[in-house]
């Protein structure tokens, strides 16, 4: 079991949601971190059936209970009404909660209570690298994906195909999302191929055969479901025109290799470079929610030659990404572009697979990821 860095406080006893795509580990942390709470699991159908016919229940069996414990409820999003009674017991009896799902959808769409503010909310992520240590692979990890149950299986590959059926099936089919789902999972299929790229919907909308408007839906339904998140291009005090579409990212890499049926891939390819990118993502967002920090993160492009993959805070740090351990003077256009339109940048950086770091005459920092994630959570980069 790896040791999660997602810091949940728990000095004042307070109620909390725990939100993660399915896999993530929430259930193994939460067992971990409150050993002796009362779990509750909505994935167990007749604990469903038990709350969703009468959610008032929850009330009644905290009345009778001998003495007061934290109460867990996974998967809360599937009997919304449950929450009207947790509001209740914890205005009236002081109770607390851990709340965790992989979909808030369902309870904003159903105007479901969400306790105005008296639970704290996290997000947790697959593996990132500062949690594997020693147990870091990069290939396998750009090849598997970083859920815990996906990157230590010999079977890993069976396990994402798996995963990415039941993600339809439960989450999409059951929930009632969508009305069509083999057009929605071929929505799924073109959004895999496009992750990392700018999204458009008009595109993609001409390559399923579904309206621009639909596949917008669609999109705001991985995001809702935590499969994915947009990434806003950064278009602030520009001199020249920009790109103000947004970038889309796939949650885990192992699941967009599976959806857009990419075989093996190896350091130095194409698709390889792609999938360091998502990775480079990922790891962002571990950082910025794990440590606290929430930096906006966005992107920068001016042509599909000339970008910056990752702009960190109000234009502090320009990153761009390269998954290649030759790194060549094109690689660095986009960094050096973007000093025309903003000179007050702090910091350029090209993270690659060096493993030795140098600096250009012009300031560009030339890194391996290893160096960069450590000076990343130790505060050099961004704080």
């Amino acid at each position: 079991m790896f040791k999660r860095l997602i810091n949940i406080d728990k000095s004042q006893n307070e109620s909390f949601f725990l939100w993660g795509p399915r896999q993530s580990g929430k259930s193994t942390l939460l067992r971990s971190e409150y050993p002796d709470a009362r779990w509750i699991d909505l994935l167990n159908s007749e604990q469903f059936i038990k709350y969703q016919t009468g959610p008032h229940r929850l009330r009644e069996e905290v009345a009778a209970a001998s003495q007061q414990q934290m109460i867990i409820i996974d998967e809360v999003q599937k009997v919304p009404r449950l929450l009207d009674e947790v509001h209740w017991l914890i205005e009236n009896r002081g109770m607390s909660f851990g709340l965790c799902g992989s979909s808030a959808r369902k309870l904003r769409r159903g105007h479901a209570n969400l306790l105005g503010g008296r639970a704290t909310r996290y997000e947790l992520f697959g593996l990132c690298k500062m949690e594997l240590k020693d147990a870091f692979n990069l290939e396998r990890l750009l090849n598997f994906g970083y859920l815990p149950s996906h990157y230590t299986s010999s079977i890993a590959e069976k396990k994402i195909r798996s995963y990415v059926t039941d993600y339809l099936k439960e989450e999409i089919a059951a929930e009632g999302l969508v009305r069509n789902l083999p057009q929605f999972s071929e929505f799924l299929r073109s959004a895999a191929i496009g992750d990392t790229e700018v999204t458009s919907y008009a595109t993609i909308a001409r390559d399923v055969g579904i309206s621009a408007e639909t596949v917008k839906n669609y999109y705001q339904i991985l995001e809702d479901t935590l499969i994915g998140r947009m990434l806003p291009a950064f278009a602030r005090r520009e001199k020249r025109r920009v790109s103000k579409s947004p970038k889309f990212y796939l949650f885990d890499v192992g699941i967009v290799n599976n959806l857009a049926k990419r075989g093996k891939l190896s350091l130095g390819s194409e698709l390889f470079g792609k999938a360091y990118e998502n990775w480079f993502y990922h790891e962002l967002q571990c950082h910025r929610a794990y440590c606290d920090l929430y930096y906006d993160v966005a992107y920068w492009q001016i042509s599909a030659q000339t970008e910056v993959d990752f702009i960190l805070g109000d234009m502090e740090v320009a990153i761009e990404v390269k998954g290649t351990e030759r790194v060549r003077s094109d690689h660095l256009k986009g960094l050096r572009a973007i000093l025309e339109d903003h000179p007050n940048i702090r910091q350029r950086i090209l993270v690659c697979c060096e493993t030795i770091s140098r600096k250009t005459e012009d300031g560009i920092l030339i890194i391996g990821h290893d160096e960069f994630l450590e000076r990343l959570w130790s505060g050099e980069i961004i704080s």
